[in-house]
This record gives C-alpha cells, structure tokens and sequence, in this order.
C-alpha cells in the first residue's frame, strides 16, 4: 500500500480507503456481522487508513449501523486510522429529510461519536445537500464549535447532483469552509474531472467514491443480472444493465493485463492516476475483494497510450447512485 497526503488537511493516507456502506445498509444485500468484521481487520492488515462511514448506512429502525460496525472492528486500533464521517441524512428520519444546522450537526456528531466509539473525527463530510436551500445559516458556527472542541478535525463536502451543487463546494473551498471534497469519479462517470483538477491546484484534498460504477466495474455481472428489490441496481431496465455490463466488458479487455489481474484493480487504478485524486474508496462486503482492490495502490501507472485508449471508450457518463 501507498499513501498519499490528503489535501492542505496534511493527513497522511493510504491511496485506496474503506467505504462502509455495504456494511450497514441493505442496499447492496445483507452482510453478516462477522464478515463486516474480518472486512474491517483485514482491510486494517493490507494497510488501508482511510475509513468512510454515516449516519445513512443504516436502516429505517436504526441509524448508523456501519459506523457501530466499523468501530467496533477498528478497536483498539482506532489511532491507526482517518475516520471519516457524515452528517445532515438519516434513514430513521427519511432519506431525504436534511438537517445541515448547527443543532442537527452537534447531534449527528455526538451520536456519530458514540456510535464509533470514539472521542474525534478527522473529517465531517456535508452528506450530499442538493442545494444551497439547505444550508442553515449557523451550520458554519456549529461546525466552528465543534473544531474548537476537538470533536472534529476537518470539514468536507460529498457531492451529489452534480451540477447542481458543484458551484457549493467551489466557493465553500474558496472560502477556506472545506478541506475535502468527496466525489464520484470512474471510468463509467466522469463528470467531475475538472472540479478535481480545480480544486486540488488549491489544496482540497479529493476523495474517490463509487469508482467502481456501483458493482459494473466489479466485473460480477452479466446480462442476465437480475437485482433484488432494495438493491442500489434495481432501478435500472435490462437494455441499461446490458448497456453497463457491455461498457464494463470493454474495459477490462483494454486493462486488464498482468500486472493487473483484476476488473477492480484496473478501475481503481486508474482512479489513483488522475494526479488530483487524493485517495479512492473500495466498499465491499467481503474480504477477498477489499483485499483485491488494495492491491491497485501497488499497480504501476498505466501508459499514457492506455489512458488515450481509455478515453475513447468514454461515450457517455452513467448515472450514479
């Protein structure tokens, strides 16, 4: 495993991070406790430092199950690692109700707290407001109030409806508000290059997410994949599925070459490669494919005449969650 520094946070990281949404929500199927637990230890064990986590990886009867999850994998451990987690969306209270006030961020951080089992943050993401309508005017104090208590760390923004909402994180960076921004960025959606390219030649740090297309680029799935009610994928039509297992297939026949051995690797791989990318996330239930996907941090770059042929495969940006 590599590291690299997150941004002006200085926090030094590993390239590829621990996302926990699997762990605690059902949206990609239901994971035993015990697995989450080995996920945890061992992602601990390949080097992984970078843990992200919120209140939203639950469910409607309890928030926050992943961050409960991943402390109590991290145990003792804690110290060892970036935790990261979110604020303003709880699925107790409705997925999109939003609380991003200085009351809502106090208590989301207290249980956020309580639940990892731990007494700081290092970074507090903005939970994907979807415009700036949201935003209650003393969220900023709440948050002042809670760098001064040394409950929290860094402040970031994970960005959703993209073109909507990039103009927030562009003046909240400007204005020295955030550290980090969390993005979707992969070889099926490449929307957000140049917010990347723009706000890291200012010293925010960039955190990958759903890098792996929500599973397309995990190489799992086929034609005929059909997707439980629930799942993340269930919105799609079988001429979309078909359409991103296609795209998928092309790629890993262009990268997918020793050194690199797997799907997953090749699409993170080619995430760390974007020079403005601070770190991409891997989530996953299961072990053997956290494992997999670390292993992308140790992949030589790929030649330029690769990422040329890379980008003619680029026809159109799929949708994210």
């Amino acid at each position: 495993m590599k590291y690299r520094t997150l941004g002006r946070t200085g926090i030094e990281t590993s390239e590829v991070g621990f996302g926990t949404w699997a762990l605690g929500s059902p949206v990609y199927g239901n994971v035993a406790s015990g697995d989450a637990h080995d996920a945890v230890r061992g992602a601990l064990d390949a080097g992984i430092t970078f843990f992200d986590t919120a209140p939203l990886y639950g469910t409607k009867e309890e928030d926050g199950i992943a961050e409960r999850v991943l402390g109590q994998g991290l145990g003792s451990d804690r110290d060892r690692v970036t935790i990261a987690t979110k604020f303003g969306r709880f699925p107790t209270r409705g997925h999109l109700n939003t609380f991003f006030s200085a009351s809502g961020v106090t208590e989301s951080v207290e249980a956020s707290l309580t639940r990892l089992g731990t007494d700081r943050i290092d970074v507090l993401f903005f939970h994907s407001p979807f415009g700036p309508d949201q935003i209650e005017d003393d969220v900023w104090e709440g948050l002042e109030r809670l760098k001064a208590s040394g409950k929290v760390r860094f402040v970031g923004h994970s960005i959703s409806l993209f073109d909507d909402t990039q103009h927030m994180a562009r003046e909240w960076a400007a204005a020295g508000k955030i550290d980090v921004v969390q993005l979707v960025y992969s070889l099926m959606n490449r929307e957000t290059a140049q917010l990347i390219a723009d706000l890291s030649a200012e010293g925010v740090g960039v955190v990958a997410r759903e890098s792996l297309a929500n599973g397309y680029l995990s190489g799992a799935f086929t034609h005929e994949t059909t997707f439980p009610e629930g799942h993340i994928n269930a919105r799609h039509s079988r001429e979309e599925i078909i359409e991103r297992v296609d795209t998928a297939n092309a790629y890993k026949d262009l990268l997918v070459h020793p050194p690199v051995s797997s799907l997953p690797q090749a699409a993170l791989r080619w995430v760390l490669d974007d020079p403005g990318t601070s770190l991409v996330l891997a989530g996953s239930r299961h072990l053997n494919e956290i494992l997999d996907c670390a292993g992308a941090s140790d992949l030589p770059a790929f030649d330029p005449a690769v990422r040329e042929a890379a980008q003619k495969l680029h026809i159109k940006d799929f949708a994210p969650a």
